[in-house]
């Protein structure tokens, strides 16, 4: 219950400028619109169980109050950060006696992702009988992070990070409350809203702490960074950041595209990942991705690693710039990458059987009596040292798991290959003659 005294604290201007309707809510049309999901429920005057996943500053919270009002349910707050099963029963126990009498609960968990799998399963019997409308609010990919059985009884809905154009009207919704405009140039005002990062929160804070400067100078974007501290990317190297920005790193250089590789790299490292693993990174596309079209490759990425090893950061990190683009810029070929899943799943499907025994040694007299090693020619005493011999066991036909490109060196083991199948076509003739 509020108090006299209550009324009469300041608040923030983040908590000031909450919106009051859904309307009023920044950056998710695509969630909020007549037509869009949660505004068809608020349209039909019901709404279902769902998660919410967005970053933060996205409206999570004030959207889950705001479809209680909507609804007119009881609208019951819980982060799971600082609750546990007492409170949960609590809140499931006062839901309950709602119900009854005919009136709903919205039951908001933020950070929903941190009930571990036990207390997650908890509320499945209040969601499936009614007894709670379970809104969840998370920052991690739900498909990690929560049990299957709680996604198959909430939608999934994606929160925007809020764009320029929402963070603009946020910074006017402030100079509105205070009844002045910032005193920021137009290149600091833009900075400003990069320095947000897509958190609505974050840039209300940050200007409510430059509404309180005088007036005059008006700040530039360098007298700007001096007033404000910078704000850390959001990043969590173990988490869907993470993977995130390595899948968009590896894709920019499969795809050939120097500068977005060098972005998504400088990403990483702002976000503090580690650059050795990056440097893994790099040794596996070096043979994943380009392969034998440039073996320099491999050599390349395993150097800048060593590179960084000895020199650390910040220095070794330019050995890995240097290797990046090296990367993107070489040839690409898939094809060993290929070749080896084709190789592993046809050794899966034949299970054991044996080499031919002609290329198997035989160091016994009685593997010498069973034929081992009969018939074995030594190619480099062959014609052309290529003996033609079959080299896959007996009934097995011959497979062809490597189909080098025709981009930088795999040319030129394309022709060798095809070399080799032409002798091998001509003993086989030979032989058969």
């Amino acid at each position: 219950m509020s108090t006299l005294f209550e009324f009469g604290a300041p608040r923030p201007l983040a908590d000031r400028l909450r919106p009051k309707t859904l309307d009023e809510v920044v950056g998710q049309a695509h969630l909020l619109a007549e037509d869009a999901p949660l505004g068809r429920m608020v349209g039909a005057g019901k709404v279902t169980s769902v998660i919410l996943w967005g970053p933060p500053g996205t409206g999570k919270t004030t959207i889950s109050r705001l479809l209680a009002e909507k609804t007119k349910a009881a609208f019951e707050p819980l982060s799971a950060v600082f609750s546990g099963i007492a409170d949960l029963r609590k809140i499931f126990e006062a839901a309950k006696q709602r119900h009854e009498m005919g009136r709903g609960t919205l039951l908001f968990v933020d950070e929903i992702h941190r009930f571990n799998r036990a207390q997650q399963d908890g509320f499945m019997p209040y969601v499936e009988d009614g007894t709670v409308v379970l809104v969840g609010a998370t920052t991690e990919n739900p498909s990690f992070e929560l049990n299957a059985a709680l996604l198959s009884r909430a939608q999934v809905l994606v929160l925007n990070r809020l764009d320029d154009t929402a963070l603009e009207e946020l910074l006017a919704r402030a100079e509105t409350e205070e009844g002045r405009s910032l005193p920021v140039d137009a290149d600091a005002r833009a900075a400003l809203r990069a320095m947000a990062d897509g958190d609505g929160r974050y840039i209300l804070n940050i200007a409510e702490d430059i509404l309180a400067l005088p007036p005059e100078p008006i700040l530039d974007t360098p007298a700007l960074a001096k007033t404000v501290q910078q704000r850390m990317p959001l990043y969590d190297k173990s988490q869907d950041g993470h993977y995130n920005l390595i899948s968009a790193l590896h894709k920019s250089l499969r795809g050939s595209d120097t500068d977005a590789a060098l972005y998504w790299f400088a990403r990483m490292l702002a976000g503090g990942e580690d650059p050795r693993y990056i440097a893994r990174r790099l040794v596996r596309f070096a043979s994943e991705d380009i392969g034998l079209a440039d073996p320099a490759a491999l050599t390349q990425a395993i150097a800048a690693w060593e590179a960084y090893e000895r020199l650390g950061s910040p220095e070794g990190e330019l050995a890995l710039v240097q290797c990046l683009i090296y990367l993107a810029t070489a040839p690409k070929s898939n094809a060993a990458y290929m070749a080896e899943k084709a190789a592993k799943k046809v050794a899966q499907n034949t299970g054991s059987l044996m080499p031919p025994k002609h290329i198997l040694n035989a160091p016994t007299r009685l593997m010498q009596e069973l034929n081992y090693g009969a018939g074995y020619e030594y190619d480099h005493d062959a014609e052309e040292s290529f003996s033609g011999q079959n080299y896959f066991p007996e009934t097995m036909r011959r497979a062809r798991f490597y189909n080098p490109g025709h981009r930088g060196f795999e040319r030129e083991i394309a022709k060798r290959l095809k070399y080799w199948d032409g002798l091998r076509r001509d003993r086989a003739n030979e032989d058969e003659t």
